[in-house]
């Protein structure tokens, strides 16, 4: 068979632990032998971004703007015992928020459906992909243990001259103190690609926060997100059918758990940091979560939502035995940035070829072939869990089929 043509690069950037096998098991089994795979490679395994100072993720991330698309291995973000375990320079930030931060992104979290694993929410039939603003908020915040009796203020000077203070509170006791910020560059940065990924997914959005209470601050994101759909997304909007919704965020939550999903959730950063884990909870597993991370001027970075799978590696590492290890999410990733790449160019066989590896891998699990962690939240299916391994095997069985 010839190979799937590719006419662009992906950038590719490769992780750690046992994602970092899984990655090359999914090139080598269901890429390669039939894909002309054309990638800009970058290892952002933790001792080459140790090696680099970093420089290879910033790098990374460059080439993400340059192609459009990328696909990306879970990495490591260093704590202290990692620092000791891999003698590391310096504990290096997130990759995926320094990514993000150059590539002036939204992360976007989706559950991947099988009927066999019914959703803790019994109503939920669809989707629901939750946008977090990974930007600003209490992740940025200053805060300050009060030891004792005074006054707190909050003071602004500007380049202009121009000045402000407010008492926050007169302290009679000990207590606590913090003060957060965020920009309007930003807040409308997280507008653009939400809407511009609805209309990508053909999704309505939601938007949420407590405007009512912080009417300064909250009430600048809700003001945002109208204007910037106004001016710029509404015609399309209703061109295609979609609707954009704005409410206070615990209606948002009391209406989420009523509805069928089926549409975007997008939340300030500390909402979407609590709701994409209640939903990929509710939805049955985090292995079974998409992540994609979309830009304002429409460049896209795939990978999955869980990390690199720490005790699995282990135990592969100790024993060299094959873990059962779920490699769905990583190998939605590789379609998911297949498919844009294949949109983007105008490649129809490329679009078709991701389309059909994803039905490949749900015509594996439905027919009762899986990894240990489904098996045991599967219903109504006869359910055999297998090794990664030979999970990959049988997907690329019915790959072949499909392709044939």
């Amino acid at each position: 068979m010839e190979k799937i043509k590719m006419t662009t690069p992906l950038v590719e950037m490769d992780g750690d632990e046992m994602t970092r096998i899984i990655w090359k098991m999914i090139k080598d089994e269901l890429l390669e032998p039939f894909v002309d795979l054309k990638t800009e490679y970058y290892d952002l395994g933790l001792m080459e971004r140790d090696k680099t100072k970093d420089q290879i993720t910033k790098d990374a991330a460059n080439a993400c703007r340059k192609y459009g698309v990328g696909v990306k291995c879970a990495t490591i973000t260093p704590n202290a015992q990692r620092m000791t375990e891999y003698n590391l320079t310096e504990m290096w930030k997130s990759p995926n928020g320094t990514i993000r931060a150059i590539m002036d992104g939204t992360v976007f979290r989706a559950p991947i459906l099988v009927d066999f694993i019914k959703p803790v929410v019994k109503n939920w039939k669809k989707p629901i992909t939750i946008a977090r603003h990974a930007y600003g908020d209490i992740y940025k915040a200053v805060d300050y243990r009060v030891p004792e009796k005074g006054q707190a203020k909050i003071s602004f000077k500007g380049e202009s001259g121009e000045e402000w203070e407010s008492v926050v509170y007169d302290f009679e006791c000990p207590g606590v103190l913090q003060g957060l910020y965020n920009k309007d560059s930003s807040i409308e940065s997280f507008a653009h690609s939400c809407f511009k990924y609805a209309i990508n997914t053909k999704q309505s959005l939601w938007f949420s926060t407590k405007d009512t209470i912080c009417k300064k601050y909250d009430g600048q994101f809700k003001a945002i997100f109208q204007q910037v759909y106004e001016e710029h997304y509404k015609e399309e909007f209703e061109k295609l059918g979609l609707e954009y919704f704005y409410t206070l965020i615990d209606d948002a939550i009391a209406r989420v758990i009523r509805s069928e999903g089926g549409y975007i959730w997008a939340c300030k950063n500390y909402d979407g940091d609590v709701m994409s884990d209640m939903v990929s909870t509710a939805f049955g597993s985090l292995a079974m979560m998409t992540s994609v991370l979309c830009s304002p001027d429409g460049k896209f970075e795939y990978e999955a939502a869980h990390g690199t799978v720490t005790r699995h590696y282990y135990k592969y590492k100790e024993t060299g035995e094959m873990t059962s290890t779920n490699p769905m999410a990583t190998i939605f990733a590789w379609s998911g940035a297949l498919r844009k790449r294949g949109e983007m160019d105008g490649l129809a066989d490329l679009q078709n070829f991701a389309d059909q590896l994803e039905g490949a891998c749900f015509d594996t699990l439905y027919s009762g072939i899986m990894t240990k962690d489904l098996v045991g939240l599967a219903e109504g299916i006869d359910a055999k869990a297998v090794t990664t391994d030979k999970f990959i095997a049988e997907i690329r069985k019915n790959l072949e089929k499909r392709l044939a």
